[in-house]
């Protein structure tokens, strides 16, 4: 775990390791939740990284039928 420092503006600097491993870029954008008294950062993601993210899902389940 890494510790960062508000600053005056409220602005945080996500250490190198972490922007290095999740692969973020100056300037892309986030989405911010505060969720049961944490703030999470969601980077928003092109629609290319997307592509084939699901492939091999199991689709193969059995539906409740007003659902089918």
């Amino acid at each position: 775990m890494h510790a960062v420092t508000l600053s005056p503006k409220f602005q945080v600097v996500i250490p190198l390791l972490v922007r290095r491993t999740m692969g973020l870029r100056a300037g892309q954008k986030m989405q911010v939740i505060e969720y049961e008294g944490r703030i999470e950062l969601i980077p928003d993601r092109d629609i290319a990284e997307l592509r084939g993210f699901l492939k091999g899902i199991d689709t193969k389940f059995e539906r409740e039928e007003d659902r089918v």
